[in-house]
């Protein structure tokens, strides 16, 4: 039923009245009246030839009006070279420093009554008021390196509102309250080709804006899937970075010294699919160790109406899977991240209105807990377009599709819930308004053809109300499916609301 609201409200917003129709029409009625005032500024043309005779002929006194003016101007300018009063702004940061950052008051309400599973926590209402700060500080060391150090907190309400006593540990642990260093990094050049870029960073590969097939190197922030696009979900990861450019080609060497996962759903929220919490343990631990140090590279070209890039990854898996931990008689299970190995590339090309792009990766090393003894690859292909052409509007559709090799069965059991085949698509559709101060956005995630494996469609509007602060609103709707990720989420609709100061 969603689906056909969601297709409904689509049709809809793409027949709105386009701004471009109406001016044209009245930028052609002006031209053609314009058209007669050029056909008359020929007869200027005999008054001037007149009042030449007048310019050639002497004026008497004239040299003496001259001579008045310029003494009434010397006097003027004689002022003008009193000594002014100098004002001085007052700078509270040397010149080398910069500090942006931003202010955020973020509420998000669920309007459909319903409870997380195993629980008796109720997600109905009011489920963030969260204020929250981010600092970006950046220095320029000096003219080739700079460095900046920014970070995030937060302290969501919400929970001490409804009351803490109705939530589990996990999701007070997680939810409530953060402080966290974001990007830490340090950059400059090291030769006139050679660049270098160390610390807290994020690097994106691919060309995809919705649906992530090469971009494998930084962890996302899933823990309120769909309300905010993928590129406000990345978490920086710790790593030193080479770049080396050579006319239009750039090649990336990358040492990944952190290891990191995605910030999933945890026990408790409606957006955790099962009915106890997981085991705490992961393997390797998060954090930094010279053994468990993960590489990558790419090579990226950048031509005229076309770019190509390819790259290659050894990271650990996102997702990871049961192993046990102990043995009998009392058997206990850890999270275990697989050592897996990608291949891929990415490509676009413009043409006019329309901008065409295309990803592929191989996968090697994934491990499941239904298949102990055995690991997979895995082929994810993408195809999309970015449509510009309509009143300034932009329409986006990706095509995905991931495929298992030697797949088993056992695979589409808990708690593994694959499929041998998943497909995936996206469109989003954004248009701005009155001097792109609005801006309104339709996306839509979708797996299965249609729709059978879940998915979620986000309407919101954006709107800058001054220089400084930023106003955003809207609705999710959730659909449920079989796989892990959207289990149980056909209830957790979600309007959301935001105020932005950015200083």
């Amino acid at each position: 039923m969603k689906i056909k609201i969601f297709i409904l409200v689509l049709a809809l917003f793409a027949c709105l009245p386009l701004q471009g129709g109406s001016f044209a029409a009245d930028e052609q009625k002006l031209d053609d009246v314009l058209d007669g005032f050029e056909d008359q500024q020929n007869t200027g043309n005999e008054l001037h030839e007149v009042m030449e005779g007048f310019e050639d002929e002497a004026q008497p006194g004239i040299e003496t009006e001259e001579m008045n003016e310029e003494a009434i101007l010397e006097e003027f300018e004689a002022e003008d070279q009193k000594p002014q009063p100098v004002v001085t702004e007052k700078k509270y940061l040397p010149s080398f420093l910069s500090i942006d950052g931003y202010l955020k008051l973020s509420s998000v309400s669920a309007y459909q009554a319903h409870d997380a599973a195993g629980t008796d926590t109720s997600w109905h209402g009011l489920t963030r008021l969260r204020p929250e700060i981010k600092l970006i500080v950046d220095a320029d060391l000096s003219d080739n390196w700079q460095a900046r150090v920014s970070g995030h907190a937060f302290y969501d309400s919400a929970y001490a509102i409804n009351g803490r006593d109705s939530y589990t540990d996990d999701v007070l642990d997680s939810y409530e309250k953060e402080i966290e260093l974001d990007e830490v990094y340090l950059l400059g050049s090291l030769t006139r080709d050679l660049d270098l870029k160390a610390g807290r960073q994020i690097v994106v590969w691919g060309r995809s804006d919705n649906i992530r097939i090469t971009d494998v190197l930084n962890p996302l922030d899933l823990r309120w899937p769909g309300l905010v696009d993928i590129e406000k979900l990345r978490l920086p990861v710790t790593m030193t970075r080479l770049d080396y450019y050579l006319k239009g080609w750039s090649f990336s060497g990358i040492a990944l010294h952190e290891v990191r996962y995605n910030k999933n759903p945890e026990f408790g929220s409606d957006f955790f699919p099962g009915a106890q919490a997981l085991p705490g343990k992961e393997s390797p631990d998060e954090g930094f160790s010279i053994e468990n140090t993960q590489f990558a590279a790419s090579l990226n070209g950048i031509f005229q109406g076309w770019d190509v890039s390819f790259y290659f990854a050894d990271t650990y898996a996102q997702y990871g899977y049961f192993a046990p931990a102990t043995l009998a008689p009392s058997p206990q299970f850890k999270i275990k991240h697989a050592r897996t190995q990608m291949l891929g590339g990415a490509f676009n090309m413009a043409w006019g209105n329309w901008l065409f792009k295309t990803e592929a990766a191989y996968f090697d090393g994934f491990e499941f807990s239904n298949t102990p003894d055995k690991d997979y690859s895995r082929l994810d292909a993408l195809a999309g377009v970015d449509y510009s052409g309509i009143s300034d509007a932009t329409i986006t559709l990706e095509l995905a599709n991931r495929h298992y090799f030697d797949f088993d069965n056992r695979l589409e059991d808990g708690p593994d819930f694959q499929k041998e085949d998943l497909f995936e698509w996206a469109v989003r559709i954004s248009k701005p308004y009155w001097n792109d101060t609005l801006n309104l956005i339709i996306l839509a995630t979708i797996f299965g053809p249609t729709g059978d494996d879940g998915g979620f469609q986000r309407f919101a509007a954006e709107y800058d109300w001054t220089d400084s602060i930023e106003l955003t609103g809207g609705i999710v709707f959730y659909q449920s499916g079989d796989l892990r990720r959207t289990m149980g989420i056909g209830d957790n609709d979600r309007v959301f609301f935001e105020v932005q100061y950015n200083f």
